[in-house]
C-alpha cells in the first residue's frame, strides 16, 4: 500500500464556473516531495478512497501542491467533497505520480486542454517557459473559462489561445496541432469526445509523439474473450481461482494482498503491480509497451493463462 501523507488546505478559493482551488501545504511548513509536470495527486476521500487529480501548480515551489477540481454532478463523490473543503482542513493523500509527462526530447509543444482538463498544462507552462522551450496552449471550454488567474499571464504572454464554443464555433482540432514535423509533441486532455477527435486528428503521427490523459475513465467493454485462471500470490504462495472476466483488482484483495486504486479504468497508475509468471491481458491507457513487458493495471487487467503469479 502507498505511503499516505497528510496535508492542511493552506487556501481554497473558486477558479472558475464550478471549479474549486485548493493550495495544499505540510501541517507544519516541511517542503514537499519533489514533483513532475503533468503529475496527479490521489486524494484520500473519506468512504470513497482515492480520487486522482492534476497538480497544477509549478512544481518548482517546494512547499505548495495545488489541484483545481470541478463540481461534477455525475462523479463517484470526490469532487463535491473537494468543494466541501475549507482553509484548515486537514487531507490525506498518496504520494504524487506523474502518468502524463513532458516528452523530454521535443523541440515543440503544442498543447489541447477541454475545460478543467487545463490543469496539468498548468504545472507544465512555467517548466516548458524556464527551459525557453517553444510551446503553445489552446484552450477549448464552454461558458467560462476555467482557472482564470493561472491562465492570465500566459495569455498576455501569447504562449495560450482560449476558445468558447459559446462565442464561435469549436475549431478543427487538426487544424490548432497542424502539420506533424519532427521534433513536435502534441498533449491533450480532456472529455472523451475530445480526446477521440484528438487521436483521430493524430493517428497517422509517429507513435510516440501525441499524448492523451483521461480525466475520467473511459467505459471500459467486457471481454468476451475472457477466461478463468488462478492467481497465485509469490510472497505468500496463496493462490484462488479467478472467474472469467472477474475483478482482478477484488481478487487480490480476496486473498489478503493490500492494493491501491483510484480510478479503477485504467488511467491514473494506483494499483500498477509487477507480474511474474502468466500472460497478463493489458486494458489501461498508459503503461508503455516497454513496461507491460513486468507490470500491470489491476484495476483492469485480465489473463489469457492458465495461472498468473504476481510479486504480492
Amino acid at each position: 500500500m502507498p505511503r499516505h501523507i497528510t496535508l492542511t488546505v493552506a487556501e481554497a478559493r473558486e477558479a472558475g464556473p464550478g471549479i474549486r482551488h485548493l493550495t495544499l501545504r505540510d501541517p507544519d511548513g516541511w517542503p514537499l516531495p519533489k514533483v513532475r509536470p503533468g503529475a496527479h495527486l490521489d486524494l484520500q476521500v473519506p468512504g470513497l478512497g482515492g480520487r486522482s487529480y492534476s497538480l497544477c501548480g509549478d512544481p518548482l515551489v517546494a512547499d505548495a501542491w495545488e489541484v483545481a477540481v470541478k463540481l461534477e454532478p455525475q462523479s463517484r463523490g470526490g469532487s463535491a467533497w473537494v468543494h466541501g473543503l475549507e482553509q484548515g482542513a486537514t487531507v490525506e493523500a498518496a504520494m504524487p505520480r506523474c502518468t502524463f509527462p513532458l516528452a523530454a526530447e521535443a523541440t515543440r509543444h503544442v498543447m489541447i486542454a477541454g475545460g478543467i482538463g487545463v490543469t496539468p498544462f498548468l504545472a507544465m507552462a512555467p517548466v516548458l517557459e524556464r527551459q525557453g522551450a517553444d510551446w503553445h496552449l489552446h484552450v477549448l471550454y464552454r461558458a467560462g473559462q476555467p482557472c482564470p488567474q493561472a491562465l492570465a499571464p500566459w495569455i498576455a504572454a501569447g504562449r495560450v489561445t482560449c476558445h468558447d464554443s459559446t462565442r464561435a464555433r469549436r475549431p478543427d482540432l487538426a487544424a490548432l496541432l497542424g502539420a506533424h514535423m519532427p521534433g513536435l509533441q502534441a498533449y491533450c486532455c480532456g472529455p472523451l469526445a475530445m480526446l477521440e477527435g484528438f487521436e483521430a486528428a493524430t493517428a497517422a503521427w509517429p507513435e510516440g509523439s501525441a499524448r492523451i490523459e483521461h480525466f475520467t475513465p473511459p467505459p471500459l467493454p467486457s471481454d468476451p474473450s475472457a477466461r478463468p485462471y488462478r492467481l497465485e500470490l509469490a510472497r505468500s504462495g496463496v493462490s484462488d481461482e479467478v472467474e472469467a472476466g472477474g475483478s482482478l483488482l477484488a481478487a487480490l484483495r480476496a486473498l489478503g494482498a493490500k492494493v491501491d486504486a483510484s480510478c479503477e479504468g485504467g488511467i491514473c497508475g494506483a494499483c500498477e503491480i509487477r507480474w511474474l509468471e502468466g500472460e497478463p491481458v493489458h486494458r489501461d491507457l498508459i503503461l508503455t509497451p516497454e513496461r507491460r513487458k513486468t507490470h500491470l493495471m489491476a484495476c483492469v487487467a485480465q489473463c489469457a493463462s492458465d495461472r498468473l503469479v504476481v510479486e504480492l
